[in-house]
């Protein structure tokens, strides 16, 4: 169980996270649409604006930059679908660390070609994450090399809580605040950040249940993610992030894919905002209901998204 004083510890990660080395604050932009319609506040936490287009260049880069001396000459190795792996590369440039990302097959070939770019080398291992955290967790064995873990490190979430101090500083008027979620890095860093002055909610697919699931259960299960919602493919919650999101009193919330797509096409349409699906999966319990309209934040985690997967998306109606 993770304890108060573990909790405190995170705390002070968070305050003194070394994100803006690599990473900038985001704005906070007014949804005036949806806010006239929901007849209250919403805000747009817009991590999409990010170096590589995703909040997750902050939990990578603050746990990269405190490797020693011995762990930044043996390089770095990490899983990922695709944004966890551009922020670990980029942190991987700034640093001057050989870096190694194993990615599934089936990510998209815009976050590969992404990866590349940034100088990291990329190696394509199964059909699925937890394939591909298999065969990097084994490089790490064998080589010596430090595995990066995209949601499960206290340095990694206390990069990640920086997204919930900025939001909190720039509207303490807040009263919600809607991450959507895969592993639980993002939101538990949040939560501990400022679960306790605002209702922070996980949100995640109802085909990639891996933290609503951890929470009720009261321990990470694992889980089969099958979403259009690709960034969100945890195939378990981190342990940390699920006793993190109890203590903070966070709560959870599912929503289909049509929401998903609905939401996605609602922020292209009418905030003329290209985000991924992962990112629009936070506003789909405000437009279906499942959220009380109050003075709410909603995390758009990565804009990070193909011409294939928006294209189609935005033609089904």
């Amino acid at each position: 169980m993770h304890t108060a004083t573990d909790l405190n510890a995170l705390v002070r990660d968070i305050l003194t996270s070394r994100v803006y080395e690599v990473a900038k604050e985001t704005p906070l932009d007014p949804a005036p649409l949806l806010s006239a319609r929901l007849e209250n506040i919403v805000l747009l936490k817009r991590e999409d604006l990010q170096p590589t287009f995703s909040f997750k260049v902050r939990g990578a880069y603050n746990r990269m930059a405190r490797l020693s001396d011995g762990e930044r000459a043996r390089g770095v190795v990490a899983a990922s679908a695709g944004n966890h792996a551009q922020g670990v590369a980029l942190a991987a440039a700034r640093l001057g660390v050989r870096a190694t990302i194993v990615m599934p097959r089936t990510t998209p070939e815009i976050k590969v070609d992404a990866v590349r770019a940034l100088g990291a080398e990329v190696s394509l291992v199964g059909d699925q994450y937890a394939e591909a955290q298999r065969h990097a967790e084994q490089i790490a064995q064998e080589s010596g090399r430090v595995f990066v873990h995209p949601f499960d490190d206290p340095l990694v979430i206390a990069g990640q809580g920086t997204v919930g101090l900025e939001l909190l500083e720039d509207a303490p008027e807040v009263e919600t605040v809607l991450v959507a979620t895969g592993g639980g890095g993002l939101v538990s860093g949040v939560a501990a950040a400022i679960g306790g002055r605002v209702q922070v909610v996980a949100v995640e697919p109802e085909l990639s249940t891996a933290v609503h699931t951890g929470l009720a259960a009261g321990h990470s299960v694992p889980v089969s993610p099958a979403s259009i919602a690709d960034g969100l493919s945890a195939p378990f919650a981190g342990e940390l992030a699920l006793a993190t999101l109890r203590e903070q009193r966070a709560t959870s919330v599912l929503v289909g894919e049509e929401a998903i797509e609905d939401a996605f096409r609602w922020l292209y349409e009418r905030a003329k905002l290209a985000c991924e699906p992962a990112a629009a999966t936070a506003l789909a319990p405000l437009l279906t209901g499942q959220v009380e309209p109050r003075k709410v934040g909603v995390v758009v985690s990565g804009g990070n998204v193909s011409a294939q997967i928006a294209s189609g998306i935005l033609t089904r109606r």
